[in-house]
């Protein structure tokens, strides 16, 4: 029997600490400039607010703060309706969390995690890994390296295809939506498909009563949209458009 891994599961917060450090840093540097320059002050205020609205979104997001984190990746759970047989291929897996989720969700799957882990986040394939076996589900996931505007897999091999928060911080792909084609690629005909992300940011997706227009012609058989960011559990703060205030869930069937 393996010996699962003493301690608890690490995926991290949304809000790395460097969004912390530096405008935290940058404040106290401009508050020290100021005896000098007294209208630096206004500069080490603006940073230091930052600093502030950071701490405040990392504690949001934290197990041991509102734990919004979690609930946010449970809302793609809830709204992921799949009857648990087969391979699911999770897109920006990060820290490994919604890969697991799933396979503790059905016992009988496959979980594949693929993440391109670049030095913007704390995560990695070692966390994702160390994780699955301290959950117990290490024989049925798999995590490797790849970017979601190429994945790994021939055309419709798996059952369903996940991903939450992932598409856009993709930055080799300039038209989001292509990652959402190339997700529905590897996905068989019938499979489920669950994706959340920032669908609501027009910069970034443009009208979203359009999307699911477009998606239908790839070849899907149905998609809808499901507006998660007025869920009641986030706080005002956090429903910025860089933050969460623009989630939202586009699920359905190829």
């Amino acid at each position: 029997m393996n010996q699962i891994p003493a301690g608890k599961p690490n995926y991290g917060n949304w809000v790395s600490t460097r969004l912390l450090y530096l405008p935290g840093g940058v404040g106290i540097f401009f508050a020290g400039l100021s005896f000098l320059f007294p209208w630096l002050v206004i500069l080490s205020i603006f940073f230091l607010l930052c600093f502030a609205y950071f701490a405040y979104a990392r504690w949001c997001f934290s197990p041991t703060g509102k734990n919004i984190q979690a609930r946010i990746q449970s809302l793609l759970l809830d709204h992921f309706e799949w009857a648990g047989v087969g391979r699911v291929l999770d897109i920006g897996c990060g820290s490994g969390s919604i890969t697991i989720m799933v396979a503790k969700k059905y016992s009988d799957v496959h979980v594949t995690g693929v993440d391109y882990w670049g030095g913007a986040w704390e995560y990695s394939k070692g966390v994702c890994e160390r994780n699955a076996e301290i959950e117990g589900v290490g024989d049925r996931v798999t995590f490797q390296k790849a970017s979601a505007s190429a994945l790994p897999f021939e055309d419709e091999t798996l059952e369903a295809v996940i991903s939450n928060l992932a598409f856009h911080e993709v930055g080799d792909t300039r038209d989001k939506r292509l990652l959402i084609k190339e997700a529905l690629r590897v996905l068989k005909k019938g499979g489920v498909f669950a994706f959340q992300d920032l669908f609501l940011w027009k910069l970034v997706y443009g009208e979203v009563e359009d999307l699911p227009g477009v998606i239908r012609t790839w070849g899907v058989e149905s998609v809808e949209f499901i507006n998660t960011s007025e869920s009641q559990f986030i706080p005002k703060a956090l429903k910025l458009p860089f933050m969460v205030g623009t989630i939202g869930i586009l699920r359905g069937r190829k």
